[in-house]
């Protein structure tokens, strides 16, 4: 089935929001300016193809964090859900669920799958400032990769990566 999602665009202000990453913890968008953050909405934890992409993610995070960029995966299950997942493949960055009101953040960045109930597989890239710099909606059989990310963080200007970040980039 065609989906309608129309991801944010590059210019737009990040919508702010606070999701749980544990029962008893929360996460705000806000809590990360000054830093870039790389936003990674998925479908499902146990799919094939999210866990593969969250995987990659996570194998990649010393990349992203030479750009001092906090990397969050947002999906529609709960957090027990993910602790699970976390625990399983061993994930070493928050994953938030956007569970209740179910699909509440996707919807506000453009990547709710109102057919099925759950996100997109898209990306974003938020500067220090929290503009969006880059969105990519993945189709949703489609492990995206980290190539888009890696040349989004690329292109930010040191302004853009906040303060503290090198002034060209990482080191290759």
């Amino acid at each position: 089935m065609a989906t309608s999602a129309s991801p944010l665009a590059a210019g737009t202000t990040a919508p702010d929001f606070e999701l749980h990453s544990t029962p008893d913890q929360s996460v705000k968008l806000s809590d990360f300016r000054g830093r870039p953050v790389v936003l990674v909405f998925y479908p499902a934890d146990w799919s094939p193809v999210c866990g593969d992409q969250i995987a990659v993610y996570n194998e990649m995070r010393e990349e992203f964090e030479e750009y001092r960029a906090q990397l969050l995966g947002v999906s529609v299950d709960g957090v027990w859900c993910h602790r699970a997942f976390a625990d399983a493949r061993r994930i070493h960055f928050p994953l938030l669920a956007d569970f209740e009101p179910k699909g509440a953040v996707a919807r506000r960045y453009g990547v709710y799958r109102d057919q099925d109930g759950i996100s997109e597989r898209a990306l974003f890239v938020i500067d220090a400032a929290g503009v969006i710099r880059w969105s990519y909606l993945s189709p949703i059989g489609v492990n995206p990769g980290a190539d888009g990310i890696l040349a989004a963080l690329d292109a930010l200007t040191p302004e853009q990566l906040g303060a503290a970040a090198p002034a060209q980039g990482p080191v290759r």
